[in-house]
């Protein structure tokens, strides 16, 4: 099972606000590492978290801008959130901030339902509705 993902971003209020705004993670706890490293853990009353790090002096890395781009390099892609209303969980996103990237439509994998999103900064983000 994984506990968290972490993800580094230009603005660490920025990134908080926007995951609270559309997705509903609240601020478990902050903290610092060294070179200036801040850190803050982010749960979702489902139980995930999402764990942010703002350095200063970073620079963006590759990213692809739609899902298939994503897996022209290796590494981190996206992250698949599950929801059982893709349609209101698509629509507070964008609300928060996020750009639309494919709109909810039929997955590769039967009886799902999927669409993906890009946060502010760009990173992908999958919603999965799978069959009740």
């Amino acid at each position: 099972m994984i506990d968290h993902v972490g993800l580094s971003v230009a603005s660490l209020p920025d990134a908080a606000r926007f995951y609270a705004d559309g997705f509903g993670f609240e601020r478990e706890f902050a903290f610092d590492l060294p070179h200036g490293i801040h850190g803050l853990m982010l749960l979702h009353p489902g139980g995930s978290r999402l764990e942010l790090f703002e350095r200063p002096g970073s620079q963006p890395g590759l990213q692809g801008s739609v899902p298939l781009d994503a897996l022209a390099t290796r590494g981190y892609g996206h992250f698949a959130w599950a929801t059982n209303d893709i349609e209101a969980a698509f629509e507070k996103a964008l609300l928060a901030g996020a750009t639309s990237i494919v709109e909810a439509g039929p997955s590769p994998e039967p009886g799902v339902v999927f669409a993906f999103l890009a946060d502010p900064e760009g990173n992908l983000i999958e919603l999965l509705q799978r069959p009740a």
